[in-house]
């Protein structure tokens, strides 16, 4: 009887195919630091950070047998490439400032051939969050016939604290 009952879960499981919508999520990090101009804390110095942004996306399970991507959402190679180029790698080891910062921002012009993003909102998590979720919302898209979409953004500026942009709150 054990035997049976075994065999039974995990066939359940071997033909489960009614999730329709999967979910991957790939982790990548740099370095960059930031200000928050009108905190009334240590953040208001400058100061940088270890960050780490997760990129989650949903889709369907790529159904095309004998390709590579067979059994996917999408590859996380190619999902690390995408954040790599567009987010990661202008904002690793940059210093992220505020537009409104003229002080700072000023400053880091006058510093011949430094790595400066200039955004025009403070460089909060959360703001930061919503930036690489506009960047990168229009790059992941349904190539793939399984409504690939971005779902959420989530940044950590230390390994407690994060913030989350997802799709439902941005629209």
């Amino acid at each position: 009887m054990r035997a049976n009952r075994s065999a039974r879960r995990r066939n359940h499981f071997a033909t489960n195919t009614a999730i329709l919508t999967m979910r991957i999520t790939r982790r990548l990090e740099f370095d960059a630091g930031h200000r928050i101009p009108n905190h009334q804390s240590q953040c208001r110095h400058l100061h940088g950070h270890r960050y780490a942004l997760e990129i989650t996306l949903a889709g369907g399970v790529i159904d095309a047998a004998g390709q590579p991507d067979d059994g996917m959402v999408m590859d996380f190679s190619e999902l690390k490439a995408i954040a790599k180029q567009h987010v990661v790698d202008a904002w690793d080891h940059a210093f992220l400032v505020w537009r409104g910062d003229r002080t700072v921002a000023d400053f880091l012009a006058s510093l011949p051939n430094h790595k400066t993003v200039v955004l025009d909102a403070v460089p909060t998590a959360e703001n930061l969050a919503r930036i690489a979720f506009s960047i990168l919302d229009p790059l992941y898209h349904d190539n793939y016939g399984n409504h690939l979409q971005l779902e959420r953004i989530r940044l950590y500026e230390t390994p407690n604290c994060w913030a989350d942009a997802t799709r439902q709150d941005l629209a």
